[in-house]
């Protein structure tokens, strides 16, 4: 079962306009997915990702509905037909 990568719209323009992404195969970990997702759409790592690969502060990564910073990172497993959603941090006063 494929993984899907939810896209928001400010990383659309570095993926033809796809607001959903889905990944062949079955990556066992987010960095998994997120590796193919960057062979597909290059892009769209320096966005989410700094140049030590480690997720840039103001960009939150979820598998479901569960934020990886609370589970695994990067290293967090998926099962089959798991959902990546990349959410931009909103702050502000």
């Amino acid at each position: 079962m494929a993984i899907v990568v939810h896209i928001p719209g400010y990383l659309r323009a570095w993926t033809n306009g796809a607001g959903r992404v889905l990944l062949d195969g079955a990556p066992g970990t987010v960095q998994d997915a997120l590796d193919q997702l960057w062979a597909k759409h290059p892009g769209v790592r320096d966005r989410v990702v700094d140049e030590l690969g480690a997720v840039r502060q103001h960009v939150n990564v979820f598998v479901g509905a569960e934020s990886i910073r609370f589970l695994g990172g990067l290293a967090t497993a998926l099962e089959p037909g798991a959902e990546i959603t990349i959410v931009p941090a909103v702050s502000g006063g």
